[in-house]
């Protein structure tokens, strides 16, 4: 059995926690939009072919904010052919993901969906094969109050009110080979265009804040450097930067996927050195924040990489130029031309991903918003008749409802692992994974409201954790409870016909005396201690 100690003290605090560090991110891939947000011949469907079995299960987990409509399909799409009634909308070619798209789910339809949510859109302006005029022209529609022509289109619309959107994306993996518009080879010249297209959309609404963005990959050959000339151009007109990342592991290996965090650690670490390299470089007093906004951990099986290629393969290699594939026209009844995902191995799935959320929760001084890739079918799994709660549903619902106030530096003691490198592809090779903690944890401070939230995760896929948490700095503070998710199944998932396969349990063993806490953690599990301020 394995020993770990973690230490608190209410003087180490890192930042304030923003809420919209656990939001998710929308684009019509497969079934995300058509069939599990939009299908009109769904039982549930409202008025607008919304699904309110949905959208009700996000507004019931609280889902904080939502970035959408895209992702690599918006840097083609044409905002403006979704307006107005339906049967006059235009159907366009989606050549990201070989799709047709109808339009049936338009611009005020994301917007007025993300209401229904009770989520705040943060939305994606095309900068491919958009222009600076479309940016104008869509946050003037958007956000105007009235009496110019955009504003009085979505008033005949149907939305009387300006939607207020706040935040608003720059573009989309601007650097990307698979990128339509791709700003690849000139990172100057996206920098010098966001610069312009922030402050163009300032001048039309000086409430909103903008995001660059930095590389859509640290394995690009051109990391960092891509990012540090476009900052160069527009660090002072924007408030921050997009970070990317999916962490890939061998189908069955665990370990790897565990280290996923130490991966987001280090990426997080890089573009942080960075924009303070910059802030000092130009002089500045403005510290730039940070947007994790596509993130995931998962198993993907190898795609026969040509070893040592780290991001340097020739860009046809991502451009899918294959004369047999067909476009395909996705009926959101008709779940047969979806993309498939399994269902098996939920808890390491999990895992890995709420560790991910650990990480920004301990930069939560810089990290202000995080979208999970899949966080709308994590806090809301579904498939083409129904609605269940999946693991994942339980640990991001609890740190929605308890991460509040002041995230705390946790000092943790444990032993680690290592992870021998493997490649997945050609672009996505690791190095080796060297001591990696076994014990992953973050800590809330919600002093206003009387509430110490502790998140603990214990990696160790074989072996349970002896685990002490002093808190003894908390004089005055009250032990509430310890409650724990783990599966004896490491392939065991939830479903529709059976929602309750794995479920957070309340552990009754766990002690408090003298400010210790002495709790065992499941291998493979997923921990929150709770302490309410004694009135």
């Amino acid at each position: 059995m394995k020993k770990a100690k973690m230490t608190l003290h209410p003087s180490y605090r890192i930042g304030t926690i923003s809420p919209r560090l656990f939001g998710a991110f929308l684009e019509p891939i497969g079934s995300m939009v058509n069939g599990s947000m939009y299908n009109p011949k769904h039982p549930t469907a409202d008025e607008q072919g919304f699904r309110q079995d949905f959208y009700q299960g996000l507004k019931e987990a609280g889902l904080p904010c939502v970035r959408l409509p895209g992702g690599n399909f918006v840097s083609g799409w044409n905002w403006k052919d979704s307006l107005g009634p339906k049967e006059k909308r235009k159907t366009r070619l989606d050549p990201a993901w070989f799709q047709y798209i109808p339009n049936d789910v338009g611009h005020d339809e994301y917007l007025q969906w993300a209401e229904k949510c009770g989520a705040e859109a943060m939305y994606t302006i095309n900068l491919g094969t958009g222009t600076l005029q479309d940016a104008m022209d869509i946050v003037e529609y958007t956000n105007f109050e009235g009496g110019s022509d955009w504003s009085e289109q979505r008033r005949q619309n149907g939305h009387e009110k300006p939607y207020g959107v706040k935040t608003w994306y720059l573009g989309n993996e601007m650097d990307g080979p698979w990128q339509i518009g791709s700003y690849q080879k000139d990172p100057k010249g996206y920098g010098v265009l966001a610069h312009e297209v922030s402050k163009a959309l300032k001048w039309i609404d000086p409430t909103i804040e903008t995001v660059a963005c930095a590389s859509s990959s640290p394995f690009l050959n051109h990391y960092p450097d891509w990012d540090l000339q476009v900052l160069r151009e527009c660090y002072e007109v924007v408030d921050y930067i997009s970070l990317h990342h999916y962490h890939s592991a061998p189908p069955g290996n665990i370990p790897a996927l565990m280290a996923g965090s130490q991966a987001f650690e280090k990426y997080i670490q890089t573009e942080i050195a960075l924009c303070d390299f910059l802030k000092t470089h130009l002089r500045s007093e403005k510290t730039m924040l940070l947007s994790l906004d596509e993130y995931a951990c998962s198993y993907r099986p190898a795609q026969g990489a040509k070893l040592g290629m780290g991001g340097r393969q020739p860009a046809m290699g991502f451009l899918g130029l294959d004369p047999e594939r067909k476009y395909v026209r996705h009926d959101p009844d008709d779940w047969s031309t979806r993309r498939s995902f399994p269902l098996n191995g939920e808890m390491p799935r999990t895992l890995s991903n709420v560790m991910v959320m650990l990480t920004m929760l301990r930069h939560a001084d810089r990290i202000k918003i995080g979208c999970a890739t899949s966080g709308i079918n994590l806090l809301c799994a579904n498939d083409r008749e129904h609605v269940w709660k999946s693991a994942a549903y339980y640990p991001m619902t609890q740190l929605i409802r308890y991460a509040k106030g002041v995230s705390l530096q946790p000092v943790v003691e444990c032993e680690t692992f290592n992870v021998e490198g493997y490649a997945i592809d050609d672009m996505n090779q690791y190095g080796d994974f060297t001591g990696v903690p076994y014990v992953q944890a973050a800590a809330a401070f919600n002093e206003e409201a009387g509430e110490l939230t502790v998140f603990v995760a214990n990696a160790d896929w074989q072996d349970e954790q002896q685990f002490t948490l002093d808190v003894s700095a908390f004089e005055g503070w009250q032990f509430k409870e310890h409650s724990t998710m783990f599966s004896e199944d490491t392939e065991a998932y939830n479903n529709y016909e059976h929602p309750d396969t794995i479920l957070p349990v309340s552990v009754p063993d766990t002690t408090c005396a003298e400010g210790q806490v002495q709790a065992m953690l499941k291998p493979l599990s997923w921990n929150m201690f709770r302490f309410v301020k004694e009135m």
